[in-house]
């Protein structure tokens, strides 16, 4: 079964075709990173306007990479939200036009969710997730541990108060005046520096708390910043490696406690997702921190399955095909932060 997934809720502009929820056929993606740079983060209208000009030749692109012609295609999958509301239209509307032209069904797919399908993407033959699965879904707008108990068995067991970690990171690369995105130009600047040059704060709320929290954090970051500029004058490119370094080892000490502290004897694999899924700190930390438990940790197997792309959501709709709406359909794009 082919479906091809389009996803446009932020700022990347992505179509794909996969197969039977696991084999990628293609994943085109345009991304506006570069024209977001400019003004260290990402305008709303600005996205929507780039998403209506590249979403056809990415379109295009997605089937030819695939080899399929518009009869290969059995439904289609798109992102109804999170996300920026002026961007997730013109995918919604792109897919409610295709599945009313092909007479296909169409599978509205929670973004996040999304994110958590593309652990299954490119999986080795008999490579079969078990169940249940404890899940950290990590990115800029977002942070949850999800208990994950079967295909569309989801349950929230704790989510941000306040950041996200990616927010974070982006909140703190400006800073730092390192550029955007945060999370990649933070971690290649924390390879070069200390860990424990400075001793931010990890917030862990209250006892038995799987929430998160890193509002604290930046703002420490952000004070210690001004007091080293009062110092020094300036951020040597030392001190900003050491601020980097720092700031991702306290990141990544809560949310993999937070994973830690959420494991009980049942579950059967630790699942990391999103955007800072990516991030080597997180993974390292969250294998060592596991090595105790008989759990089988995973993240998606490119970095391009990390971040924002349409072939986790063709794996999704694939798998929760069971959701999906007969044609000719309107998707109307959601903001909420429920699963479902």
């Amino acid at each position: 079964m082919k479906i091809l997934g389009i996803e446009t809720s932020c700022d990347e502009t992505s179509v794909a075709v996969v197969e039977n929820g696991v084999r990628v056929l293609s994943n085109a993606i345009y991304s506006q990173a570069e024209l977001h740079a400019k003004t260290g983060g990402v305008v709303p209208e600005v996205a929507a306007r780039e998403h209506i000009l590249k979403i056809v030749p990415v379109l295009d692109k997605a089937l030819k990479e695939a080899s399929c012609g518009w009869g290969d295609i059995d439904a289609v999958a798109v992102t109804k939200g999170p996300g920026l509301v002026s961007s997730l239209i013109i995918g919604t509307e792109v897919a409610s036009v295709i599945s009313h032209l092909l007479g296909k069904p169409i599978i509205p797919v929670h973004h996040i969710i999304g994110h958590i399908y593309g652990n299954f993407l490119d999986r080795d033959e008999g490579d079969e997730v078990k169940f249940p699965v404890l899940v950290l879904t990590v990115s800029g707008g977002h942070n949850e541990l999800i208990l994950m108990r079967g295909h569309g068995d989801f349950v929230v067991l704790g989510e941000t108060r306040d950041d996200a970690a990616g927010e974070a990171f982006d909140k703190v690369a400006r800073v730092l005046e390192l550029g955007y995105p945060g999370g990649p130009l933070i971690s290649r600047a924390a390879e070069r520096g200390s860990r424990t040059a400075f001793d931010f704060p990890r917030s862990y709320l209250e006892e038995g708390s799987l929430d998160f929290s890193f509002s604290g954090l930046k703002t420490a970051v952000l004070s210690e910043v001004k007091n080293q500029i009062a110092t020094h004058g300036v951020l040597s490119d030392k001190l900003k490696s050491d601020l980097s370094a720092s700031f991702e080892e306290a990141v990544s000490d809560v949310l993999t406690d937070k994973v830690i502290q959420a494991l009980d004897p049942s579950i059967k694999e630790i699942h990391l997702a999103g955007g800072v899924s990516a991030n080597r700190r997180l993974r390292e930390m969250t294998l060592k921190k596991a090595e105790s438990f008989d759990v089988k940790v995973r993240w998606p197997q490119k970095i391009s399955y990390c971040t924002d792309n349409a072939a986790m959501i063709a794996s999704a709709g694939y798998f929760l095909r069971d959701r999906a709406i007969a044609a000719p359909a309107n998707i109307v794009p959601t903001i909420s932060f429920e699963l479902f």
